[in-house]
Formats: structure tokens, C-alpha cells, sequence
């Protein structure tokens, strides 16, 4: 079978989009339950849920080197390496996972006093974050099997899992936020509690599917013998760069949260609304890159190093289609779409110009994140970081620019957006044009 077949190219991209679709009913009902809370709650679970992201990054970071190596021996059908690379790879996860537990809990009410100016903020966000830690013991696991799957190119298992873990969230969110069924009235602490809820039952689930529905045996799973340093300094090789790049990225995303608190209790909630929107509308783009970062890896491994780049190419052109009909959608009725997370009418009002910017810059962060997932599926990590790390250098100026030095409106400051994915974007295909990743060997 073609691996870059449309038929392929479905069959792995449509349980990744499916489970983004699964993870981002997470992220829309708990924006929307907090934001019937209220806005301060609301302004504090962006700041607490993308601190926590950033640092969930690394973990998530280690998982993609993994899986480029997986990608790259299953191309290869060398399957027996895949195991040792498993395995290995769960076992530094979790260790790294206690390391990062134990510095959150000490360092994070520290952090966010240095850092948010509104005294009510920084107590509803560090509610939320007092629960929320507890979940990188289950999501850095999470991501190992994640990347397992991606790699072997065997989604479906991601989206049960995806579903699972968003019917637990909302479920618990219900009991717990507004405190019914008898449930203790937690609001933004048991938004927290939820999340790690759900990632629990979405553990469970990755072991029992791996246990029971998949070949172990074929792939040497779970099979393990003995701590196999040069494995993890191999997936470190990969993913150190990744891992920077993943950390770096988000929490340049969280200063960019932190800048607009500085406008006020309105502009963050507005920005969270934002937030919640563009992550939603981001899942056609994500699910292709996703798809496409394996499928470089995979390509490469079967020696077919000149057809990444039209492939690439393919995939831009089916985001493109997939994208424009929800930027009409989105850009013609902001309003219907704010109203999923507000019934305050000045609320709505103040999201219009925001939800506008987020509906174009769409478009800009699928053709980006695909084409910056094709160098990352090459295997020249060093590359994309440096790619990422002058990128970040413009977006924030560009932030700090328009919400300290010059404060604007907060759609202004949104538009920076644009710059982000058009520099790593332009910069992405420049490298895949005149790089020397064909010479790589990983």
C-alpha cells in the first residue's frame, strides 16, 4: 500500500482529528462552564491551563522524538527496535514527570505572584494549578502511547481515547464546577480536578488497549528487560530540540497571556474566549501536521526522500480546502460563536473583533504548522528549533509591542498570530527546499 495514498493520508488523519475534536470539547466546555462562573475565573484558567501546557510541552516534547523513531523503524519494518523505544521512553517520561511535579508545587505560587498584577486572578489561578499538577504523572504516559500509535500509524485507539477523556472531563466538570448531584461547588478547582480525572481514565484505557488489541509480541512491548541507555540518549537526540522548542513555544504563548492580564480582567477573558476558539478551529490544520510529520519519517525510512516535499505540498492544498469554509463561517457570525461561552452581552460584544482576527489567522497556522512538522518529520530537530527560536524572537516584540509599550486594542495584539506562522511557516520551506536533511540519518 502507498503510505502517501489519499486513502492512507485519511485513514491516519481522520482518528487524529477526531481525537483533537475529542480534546477540544475539553477545552469548550470548560471555557464555557467558567464562563458562566465569572471573568475573573474565567481570565485564570487561560493563564493556569497554558502554564501547565507549557510545561506539559516537555514531556509531550520527549514523546515526538520517540515517535520520529518509531516512524522511522516502522518504515523500515525493523518492528522488534520499536518496543525498546517504548518502553524506555515511558520509563524516562514518568521520571521526569516526578522531577517536574515536585518543582511545580515549590515554584509555581512564586511564579505567578512575580508575574500576574491582579491579586484575584493569581488566587483563582493557582486554585486551578494546585489540582491540575497532578495530571503530568498520567499525561506524560499518555503521550508515549501517543506517539507509539502515531508512529506505527495505527490512530483509531487515540480517538476512544480522546472520547473517553472528554465525556469524563465534562461529566466531572458538571458535578464539580457548579457543585450539582451533590456534588461540592468547586468552580475553577474542580475544573482542575476534572482534567486530571479524565487523563486518568484515559490511561487506563491506552494500557488495556495495548494489552489486549495490540501485538505486543510483533513489537516487543512492555517487554522490558533492562534501563537501555542508548535508547533514551537516542529519542534525546531527537527530541531535546523539540522539547526546547515545545516549551519555549507555549511559554512565549503564556507571556503573551500574562501581557494582555496587564490590559485588564475584560481583555483576558476575551482573549480566553479567543483562546478557546482558535484551538478549535485549529484541529483540521493540526490532525494534517500531525499526519504529516509521521509520514515524513515514515517516507524517509522506505528510502523515499524525493517525495516530502510534493507531499507536503498535497497537504497544504487539502488544509487549504478544509480551512476556508470554517474561516466564511467563523469570520460571518462571531456573535453565534461567543455565545457559546458567554451570555454576557457586553462579553460578546468585546469578543467580535478577536474572534474575527483568530477566524483568518487560521488559514496561516495550518499552511504553517504543516509545513513545520515536514522539517520536524525529517529529523533535523536542531533545525525546527532554531527555525522556532527566531520566530518567538519577532512574535513576542511584536506582543510586547502592542500591550505594554503601545497598548492597543486586544485584537491588535492578536494579530500577531500572523507574524508567528508566516516567519516559521517561510522559514519552514526554505529549509525543506534547500536543506540538507536528505542527508540526515537518524
Amino acid at each position: 500500500m502507498d503510505i502517501t495514498s489519499n486513502k492512507n493520508i485519511f485513514k491516519i488523519t481522520y482518528p487524529i482529528f477526531l481525537t483533537l475534536v475529542a480534546q477540544n470539547i475539553i477545552n469548550v466546555t470548560n471555557t464555557a462552564f467558567l464562563g458562566r462562573v465569572g471573568e475573573v475565573e474565567l481570565g485564570a484558567s487561560a493563564i493556569g491551563g497554558v502554564f501547565y501546557f507549557a510545561i506539559y510541552m516537555v514531556g509531550f516534547g520527549f514523546s515526538q522524538g520517540a515517535q520520529i523513531l518509531i516512524g522511522r523503524r516502522n518504515g523500515e519494518k525493523n518492528f522488534s527496535q520499536i518496543g525498546p523505544i517504548f518502553n524506555n521512553g515511558l520509563l524516562f517520561n514518568f521520571l521526569i514527570s516526578i522531577l517536574i511535579f515536585g518543582l511545580s508545587v515549590v515554584g509555581i505560587p512564586h511564579i505567578m505572584k512575580f508575574l500576574v498584577s491582579s491579586e484575584h486572578v493569581y488566587k483563582a489561578s493557582i486554585a486551578y494549578l494546585d489540582w491540575r499538577v497532578y495530571g503530568f504523572f498520567f499525561s506524560f504516559i499518555n503521550v508515549i502511547f501517543r506517539g507509539l500509535y502515531v508512529g506505527i500509524t495505527q490512530t483509531r485507539v487515540l480517538t476512544i481515547s480522546a472520547v473517553l477523556m472528554a465525556i469524563t472531563n465534562i461529566i466531572f466538570d458538571y458535578l464539580l464546577i457548579f457543585g450539582n448531584f451533590g456534588f461540592p461547588r468547586l468552580g475553577i478547582e474542580g475544573a482542575g480536578i476534572s482534567s486530571v480525572i479524565a487523563e486518568v481514565v484515559t490511561l487506563l484505557y491506552l494500557v488495556w488497549h495495548t494489552i489486549y488489541r495490540t501485538d505486543m509480541k510483533l513489537y516487543g512491548l512492555f517487554a522490558f528487560k533492562k534501563v537501555e541507555l542508548k535508547t533514551i540518549l537516542s529519542i534525546l537526540d531527537l527530541s531535546i530540540f523539540i522539547m526546547f522548542q515545545y516549551f519555549i513555544s507555549i511559554s512565549t504563548w503564556f507571556m503573551f497571556f500574562i501581557f494582555i492580564e496587564r490590559m485588564g480582567e475584560r481583555p483576558l477573558a476575551v482573549t480566553n474566549i479567543g483562546r478557546s476558539l482558535y484551538i478549535l478551529l485549529m484541529i483540521p490544520g493540526s490532525a494534517l501536521s500531525t499526519t504529516v510529520n509521521t509520514l515524513v519519517s515514515n517516507l524517509i525510512g522506505a528510502g523515499r526522500k524525493e517525495e516530502v516535499v510534493p507531499f507536503i505540498r498535497r497537504i497544504v492544498g487539502i488544509a487549504v480546502l478544509l480551512v476556508v469554509p470554517l474561516l466564511i463561517l467563523t469570520f460571518s457570525f462571531p456573535e453565534l460563536f461567543a455565545r457559546i461561552y458567554t451570555d454576557d452581552a457586553s462579553l460578546i460584544k468585546a469578543c467580535v473583533p478577536v474572534m474575527r482576527v483568530v477566524s483568518v489567522a487560521m488559514i496561516f497556522c495550518a499552511v504553517g504548522n504543516i509545513v513545520f512538522n515536514g522539517v520536524s518529520g525529517t529529523g533535523n530537530t536542531r533545525t525546527a528549533f532554531a527555525i522556532e527560536f527566531l520566530t518567538l524572537f519577532f512574535y513576542l516584540g511584536y506582543v510586547y509591542y502592542t500591550a505594554i509599550v503601545h497598548p492597543s486594542h486586544v485584537a491588535v495584539v492578536w494579530m500577531s498570530e500572523f507574524v508567528y506562522w508566516i516567519i516559521i511557516g517561510g522559514l519552514g520551506y526554505w529549509y525543506l527546499m534547500k536543506g540538507n536533511w536528505r542527508k540526515k540519518e537518524i
